[in-house]
């Protein structure tokens, strides 16, 4: 009996302690890869900036939530610029909608290329998902 007692003594105890444990899932990064290009035949300036993101593009007549980015300068480089977005799983909703855009610009900002077709994103549990290669189009 007192073996009995001593046992629910400590269980007793020890639960105050096991309520302050962190039991958060683990983090399960999934990472977003892929390349962009465009069609045209003309080079990038070297002071060129890409921008890729990944957002939620949930709700037609709201901005887009952006939940990663890539940004670089070209630094002479030409296209296809390879990309890779990284995003915590337990960040995502499978009820909403997530796409990737990606945009070059001039040193000044003005607009060169952009992504002018949604690519949607489809997360089903796996590390990585590799879209191929987007196609930007000139702006004018």
């Amino acid at each position: 009996m007192n073996r009995a007692v001593a046992s629910l003594a400590i269980g007793l105890a020890a639960l105050p302690l096991a309520a302050c444990a962190s039991f958060a899932p683990a983090e399960r990064p999934v990472s977003v890869t892929g390349a962009i290009t465009y069609r045209e035949r003309m080079a990038l300036p070297p002071t060129a900036q890409v921008e890729v993101t990944l957002a939620d593009v949930s709700l037609m007549d709201a901005p887009a939530s952006v939940i990663a980015r890539q940004s670089f300068t070209a630094d002479g480089r030409q296209v296809p610029f390879a990309f890779s977005l990284t995003v915590d799983q337990r960040r995502l909703d499978p009820r909403h909608s997530y796409a990737v855009a990606a945009r070059i610009t001039d040193a000044s900002g003005k607009l060169m290329f952009i992504t002018d077709t949604r690519n949607s994103v489809t997360f089903d549990g796996t590390p990585r998902i590799d879209l191929g290669t987007l196609v930007m189009v000139k702006t004018r």
